[in-house]
């Protein structure tokens, strides 16, 4: 199994030293996420929490991916880059396909796009974009990037979106892959079909590995299963080898990780903490899975 550095939550001025070290140490890629703004008030709770509350606050940094990649990019040599996960449909398809490429282009095609819905009505209506219709709108979305990504000239006539004969440029060399994320049966179902894998949000071991499994059985049903996958977890409840282990075991090929949690770290750690947590990590639990 691969491992990802999770920068989402940590202080700003420690998302760049943290990818560095992350190259540095042999993980498999860093993961920003996509926060766009915050609200004083929600319409709708924080799905991913069991109490309904969001993790964030207004005084914390998100960056944003693309901007932060093309940086990161350009100081590292191996390490991929993850969005996990960009709030798509509150987006123009071509502008996202624009971003994406240049920020290929800054970090020599190691970036995998996540995408997915955004939980908040206000990104969207912010954005002047439309909530009803985000699910059915973000595949035509997905279609039009892979389009346009290979930098050959398209033209699109979809329900959403239609577009005359054009390119952008630049492109990656190799297909990016993109993944989605989410919980409900819809988009399970959606990455099966259409993705090159599947990004979960944050939930329990248990619910990652029946989601896994669910995807599985989809993906033999859409005869999409002879093609290359990838299935990416971030557990709350696993701190440990044996943790990781049994994802591992379950079909989970890259975990998404904070290890200084593991060792009684916090977001606002020190970053040298944060540094040498990863060194332990490295030890206790990459060299050694199996």
């Amino acid at each position: 199994m691969k491992f990802s550095l999770t920068l989402t939550f940590n202080p700003a001025d420690d998302q760049v030293p943290l990818a560095v070290a992350a190259d540095e140490l042999g993980f498999h890629s860093v993961n920003p996420g996509d926060g766009l703004f915050f609200y004083d008030e929600t319409s709708v709770n924080y799905p991913y929490s069991d109490s309904g509350a969001r993790y964030l606050n207004a005084n914390t940094a998100f960056l944003d991916p693309f901007c932060a990649i093309a940086h990161m990019g350009a100081l590292t040599k191996n390490i991929r880059f993850l969005i996990s996960v960009l709030k798509l449909p509150v987006r123009q398809p071509m502008l996202v396909a624009k971003q994406a490429g240049t920020a290929s282009y800054f970090c020599q095609d190691r970036m995998t796009l996540g995408v997915g819905l955004s939980p908040w009505p206000e990104d969207f209506s912010i954005n002047g974009t439309n909530w009803e219709d985000r699910g059915a709108r973000s595949e035509e979305m997905i279609e039009i990037l892979r389009k346009a990504l290979t930098g050959d000239m398209f033209e699109h006539k979809g329900k959403f979106y239609n577009y005359p004969n054009m390119s952008i440029n630049p492109v990656p060399k190799t297909p990016m892959p993109i993944v989605i994320g989410g919980t409900a049966d819809i988009v399970l179902k959606r990455a099966a079909r259409i993705a090159d894998g599947f990004a979960s949000p944050n939930t329990k071991a248990d619910h990652i590995i029946e989601m896994a499994q669910k995807i599985a059985q989809y993906r033999k049903e859409y005869g999409t299963d002879n093609k290359p996958f990838e299935f990416i977890s971030v557990a709350t409840d696993v701190f440990d080898l044996a943790g990781n282990q049994k994802l591992a075991d379950n079909g989970v090929t890259e975990a998404c990780v904070m290890p200084w949690f593991m060792y009684g770290g916090k977001f606002k750690s020190d970053l040298q903490f944060k540094i040498d947590c990863m060194k332990r990590f490295k030890d206790d639990v990459m060299d050694k899975i199996k």
